[in-house]
């Protein structure tokens, strides 16, 4: 560690700086040396992760006042969409000329009365499709790229560039049995003015992305709650969209060329069958395939039909796939496409990527702490939970151009998990400590070898706890 005079920390593994760096446009020269730390510190901490407890673990007292990590939080000048902007440059380089990404929202469960912008949601970990389930806390809408990395290149990834809080409308009811005083976990509601629904917060952000992309492309894959007319009716002109279709959507054919008599053009043709009606026709035309869905090769029947699904995305024709499984495992499900280029077991298989998101969104909640924070102020809380996001960025990025080459030597022999393909965050999370601590404790040169020969089965154990 260094002293109070020092820039920055030295506190991670060297091979991890630059990536730290690349963020320091975004900073003035206090917040950056406060970002460095916070960010070294967030990674090598275990259990729980409050601010607090990230600063005792990183011993960042002797590097700062500890108030000048809370204040980053809540009163420096910094902007968060220009640190997803540099996350987004550090990914490029791994990425084909048609991006892939994917937007959905997560519940990051709190408790306290005064944790700003927190309410009720539902949960949908604990929620059963005969009984909803709500918990407290805030709710997440997050964009990520997708992406294959060269140490996996089987093993899509899926990286969060951009992240907005989602804040239910401010009520005017008072508390019950209060005496008539404003409920206090109320804090934090959104005005009319400030209120935005989730599909607007996402369409917020798939605006910025495309800004970004210069000639290149974006498909955006999102669930039923992003496919309606608030998303696709406003599309970038480079952004293609692969959602779900309600299964009594009304469709359409395309109108005439041509109209009979005086008027304005029709907007809509003829009407169709819609997604159910297609799948219970007793004499359907399926077409039998075989697909990779979700790491696996499932085989599915499927139609597919262009049409309009006026009220969602007015006049833009879209590809409808309708998908039956024969095995009877999974219920009959639709999607679309507003990509007329992509066939219809392609679209099936892009849908698919979708789910690395929720990977990542377990992944940040069980080994980052997304959960721990309690911000009490609105900057604070809407800054905490998205830096552990690009922390979560900056890891994978680091293990995809230094950490893999030492990765060998943090694996743990698992005899009785032997068919483990792939590598996981923990892995790479472990990998990231062990090279940390390997560096900082046996790169000293007046280390003698009695003392290395003790502190070696220390760095295993500790590889094992972490």
């Amino acid at each position: 560690m260094k002293d109070k005079g020092a820039t920055v920390p030295d506190i991670l593994v060297r091979s991890f700086a630059p990536f730290l760096l690349a963020f320091q446009p975004c900073f003035t020269q206090p917040s950056f040396s406060s970002f460095w730390a916070l960010t070294c510190a967030w990674i090598l901490c275990s259990g729980r992760r409050s601010l607090t407890r990230v600063i005792q673990s990183g011993q960042l007292g002797r590097f700062k006042h500890f108030c000048s990590f809370h204040r980053f939080f809540s009163q420096a000048r910094w902007n968060l969409d220009e640190l997803g902007h540099c996350v987004f440059h550090l990914l490029l380089p791994f990425c084909p000329d048609v991006l892939t990404g994917a937007v959905d929202d997560t519940l990051a469960r709190k408790s306290g009365r005064h944790i700003w912008g927190a309410d009720m949601h539902h949960d949908p970990l604990r929620s059963t499709q005969k009984r909803p389930f709500f918990s407290f806390g805030h709710s997440w809408v997050v964009f990520s790229l997708h992406v294959c990395f060269p140490f996996a290149p089987g093993k899509v990834w899926a990286l969060p560039i951009l992240v907005r809080l989602y804040r239910k409308r401010k009520k005017s009811k008072l508390a019950p049995g209060r005496n008539g005083k404003p409920e206090k976990k109320q804090t934090g509601q959104a005005t009319g003015k400030q209120y935005r629904t989730r599909p607007q917060l996402a369409l917020e952000m798939v605006q910025v992305v495309a800004g970004w992309l210069g000639p290149r492309k974006l498909r955006l894959l999102g669930d039923s709650e992003y496919a309606g007319g608030s998303i696709s009716r406003h599309l970038p002109v480079n952004t293609e969209l692969i959602s779900r279709l309600t299964m009594n959507a009304a469709l359409y054919e395309l109108p005439p060329l041509q109209t009979a008599g005086r008027g304005r053009r029709r907007k809509k043709g003829a009407r169709l069958s819609n997604p159910l009606q297609m799948a219970q026709d007793s004499h359907p035309s399926w077409i039998k395939t075989t697909v990779c869905l979700y790491g696996r090769k499932v085989k599915v029947w499927y139609q597919s039909i262009d049409a309009l699904w006026y009220s969602s995305a007015g006049s833009r024709l879209l590809r409808i796939v309708v998908v039956h499984d024969p095995a009877g495992r999974r219920r009959d499900d639709c999607l679309f496409s507003t990509d007329l280029t992509l066939k219809p077991p392609q679209i099936l298989e892009t849908f698919a990527l979708r789910w690395p998101l929720e990977v990542c969104f377990r992944d940040v909640k069980q080994f980052l702490g997304f959960e721990d924070p309690q911000n009490r102020v609105s900057k604070a809380t809407q800054r905490t939970a998205p830096l552990i996001f690009y922390i979560y960025d900056l890891v994978l990025l680091w293990h995809a151009q230094a950490g893999y080459l030492v990765a060998p030597q943090s694996a743990i022999a698992r005899l009785w998990y032997q068919r483990k393909t792939s590598v996981s965050f923990e892995d790479i999370l472990r990998n990231l400590r062990q090279a940390t601590w390997q560096e900082k404790i046996f790169d000293d040169p007046g280390l003698d070898a009695h003392t290395r020969k003790i502190l070696q089965p220390l760095i295993e154990w500790a590889k094992a706890a972490a």
